[in-house]
Formats: structure tokens, sequence, C-alpha cells
């Protein structure tokens, strides 16, 4: 899919070469992008992908600037977000009845912050909803409150930013210090030579094998319970319940019942008779297949 996306090459003039050629692709009308998605969902013509994605890679880059603060190549963060943009393109429903914008740019973003989770030497980084919110927007809260100096949050900081983000003050306290820079393992622990190095101290709290693989099954069991359990919503059901329970930045009522044409009531109402839906397909299939249904 879209073999022809230009490159991001490193140096002071990458970045310009590269937006002026992404420039030179023109957006699409509404209509001209949904006969395109059509023509790409119902017969894979990869003209027709090439030319959606060449068309959103200014929005892939706009994403992208966003994350520069972290310490990454900016071309390899492009390139990420890229393909995030073409796995929205892969999987975008068309007939649904919104851009291809609004639906991308919720994978360009995954993509994005996968990339820099995997990148960054972080020790047991954590990788919930709750510790991936810190550690994006650590460092915007920080500026917020003019907590720009090097070094610990003072308490009262740690405690706004820990109620802002729904996480506890320890967690704060331990993703700032970690935020703060890597050092070398091989560093000595104090001047002295037999100290020893950081390494030494270092303990393996992680998980077994056999953990991580029972874990994983399981993990893989539940989601199999709710694809299968999501079959039970009609597509206005499924785009509703997706949106709100299932994001990790839940769309507001007020911007689902636009782009539906109903009240806000109305998708509060669907929303919930969706989640009793699922809820109910997701524990009989449990107990048919004899396994915890949470």
């Amino acid at each position: 899919m879209a073999q022809n996306v230009p490159m991001l090459t490193a140096g002071e003039g990458g970045l310009s070469r590269y937006l002026d050629e992404i420039r030179k692709f023109p957006m699409l009308q509404p209509q001209e992008e949904y006969m395109l998605a059509k023509r790409y969902k119902e017969h894979e013509d990869p003209a027709a992908a090439e030319r959606l994605v060449n068309s959103h890679l200014r929005l892939v880059a706009k994403i992208a600037m966003g994350y520069r603060g972290y310490g990454l190549p900016l071309g390899e963060v492009v390139s990420e977000g890229n393909v995030g943009l073409m796995q929205a393109v892969k999987r975008f429903e068309p007939d649904k009845g919104f851009r291809l914008a609004t639906y991308a740019m919720w994978w360009i973003k995954a993509a994005i912050q996968e990339y820099i989770l995997r990148s960054w030497s972080l020790v047991k980084m954590g990788t919930t909803a709750n510790q991936k919110r810190l550690f994006f927007n650590l460092r915007r809260l920080k500026g917020r409150i003019q907590a720009l100096d090097e070094g610990d949050l003072k308490p009262d900081q740690v405690q706004e930013i820990a109620t802002t983000l729904g996480v506890s003050e320890e967690e704060v306290i331990s993703m700032n210090r970690r935020l703060g820079g890597d050092a070398s393992l091989n560093a000595p622990v104090r001047a002295e030579a037999d100290a020893g190095e950081w390494q030494d101290w270092l303990v393996d709290e992680s998980e077994s094998q056999e953990t991580i693989l029972a874990n994983q099954e399981e993990l893989d069991m539940r989601r199999k319970l709710l694809s299968d359990a999501m079959e039970v919503l009609n597509e206005r059901e499924r785009r509703i319940f997706e949106a709100r329970r299932l994001s990790e930045d839940p769309m507001t009522l007020e911007d689902l019942s636009t782009e539906f044409g109903v009240s806000r009531e109305r998708v509060r109402q669907i929303e919930v008779r969706a989640f009793e839906k699922v809820q109910k397909a997701v524990k009989n299939s449990a107990k048919a297949k004899e396994l915890p249904a949470a």
C-alpha cells in the first residue's frame, strides 16, 4: 500500500524538503475521498489507497511535531505515524459517514506513542492506559503549573498532576524521575573505586516467562470474547460503543451527537444499551465456554 510515500531524510534541510514535498499532494474533497475509500474497500485498488495516504501525510507530520520532546529522530516518528495512517486507510469504513482524518488521527497517535514507549529506555515503564497518559502528558502539565526545574516536584505539584490524570502520587514521582534523563548502568554509585556500578544494585522484578505467557493467553481470550460479543451491535451502536468505551481518548457526547444528528441524551442511551448488550453477550459466551467473564 502506498509505495511512493516520501521519506524524511536526516539533516537540517530534511524536514523542510519533506514538508514541501508532501504539500504537493492535494487535499481531497469529501465525495472524492469517499469514492477512493470505496474503491479500495471493494477492490483493494492500490492507486486509491496511495492517494488516500498521500493526501493525509500533512496530518501525520502535524501530529508527529507534537512528539518532538522525547529525544527521538523526527524521521522515525513520522515514519511510525505513516504506518498508523496506512493501517487506518486499510480499516476505514467510508459508509459510516465520517471523514478519514477523524478516524486516522487515533491510529496515527497510537502508532507514534507505541514507538516512543518501545524506544525509551525506562525500567518497568508500565503500559496501562493511566501510565501511558501520565507518560505523554507529564511535560505539558509541568509546563502549565510552571514546574520546569530539574529534580523532584513539590508535594502540591505532585498532588495536582496526580489528581488531573487520575494516577497515584507515587506514579507521578516515579515517572518524573524517569523522564529526567537516562543514566549509564555502568556509572559508579559513588566516587570510591570499589563502590560498584548501578547495574549491580538492579533487581530483576519482571515476571517469569510462564506468568507472562499465561497473562497473554488470558488477555487474548478476553479480547476474543469482546470481539465476538460486539457482533450483537448494529453499526451505530458499535461506533458509539468503541468511541466512548474502547478509545483511550473517548469522544464526547456532543461530538457523537453531531456525527449522528441526534441529541446527546440519545447518544448516551445508545451507549448504555450497547454496553448492556455487549456485557450480556460476553457473559453468555464465557459461560458457554466455562471461562471467567471478567
